[in-house]
């Protein structure tokens, strides 16, 4: 047989008297002046924690995943979305729509792109998944819609060329870290075990100096 476990409670309250001394013994508890000294001591402080929105807004976290964007390279002012269409696939909420086409070149070129923010649950699988850190998180959360189907199409979304100079590299989720530099090795012989030449000093060196400049 199952053993139970008895619970000791309170007296039934009859008289009055005894359902007022319960009441206050419930009410004022020390829980309670801990709450209301906290609450003294910040008024006191003179300290407010309170934000002037939209006057004033909360700093965010680099790692916080809000509208996304969509990058350009700086350098050439090309897009450096592919067209490889893994955001696309691994979007869980089936969100993200991307129709693509051969240029003249011979090459994929993005047409069009759109995400529905309605489906969107702001998961980061798409910037996570983006071989070319082309689609990205920015810090842009203010996107209330009258309906609930919302898109930000690919014009939306893209750096505009006369904007590149404002656009600065994510730092965030499904970026690269800072010191990822120091991973990528120029050439194959980059990769040269240094110990296996070590009859070779002068070369050793050599590589030495060239692995630490990549």
């Amino acid at each position: 047989m199952k053993d139970y476990i008895f619970i000791k409670t309170d007296d039934a309250a009859i008289s009055n008297i005894d359902k007022f001394k319960r009441l206050v013994r419930r009410t004022f508890k020390l829980e309670l002046f801990k709450g209301l000294w906290i609450v003294l001591k910040e008024m006191i402080s003179g300290k407010s924690h309170t934000l002037l929105y939209p006057l004033e807004k909360m700093q965010l976290s680099p790692r916080y995943r809000a509208v996304h964007k969509l990058m350009r390279f700086i350098e050439s002012e090309n897009e450096r979305c592919i067209g490889c269409g893994l955001c696309e696939k691994i979007c869980v909420s089936n969100c993200i729509a991307m129709e693509t086409k051969l240029d003249e070149n011979g090459r994929k070129r993005v047409v069009n792109y759109s995400i529905n923010y309605g489906r969107c649950v702001y998961c980061g699988l798409c910037a996570d998944v983006c071989p070319e850190i082309a689609i990205v998180h920015g810090g842009e959360y203010e996107n209330a819609s009258e309906q609930r189907a919302y898109f930000g199409f690919k014009e939306d979304l893209l750096t505009p060329k006369d904007k590149l100079c404002e656009q600065v590299e994510f730092p965030g989720y499904g970026s690269l870290r800072e010191d990822a530099d120091k991973f990528v090795k120029a050439t194959p012989n980059a990769y040269i075990n240094i110990d296996e030449i070590s009859n070779e000093p002068e070369k050793k060196s050599e590589i030495s100096k060239e692995n630490k400049d990549v």
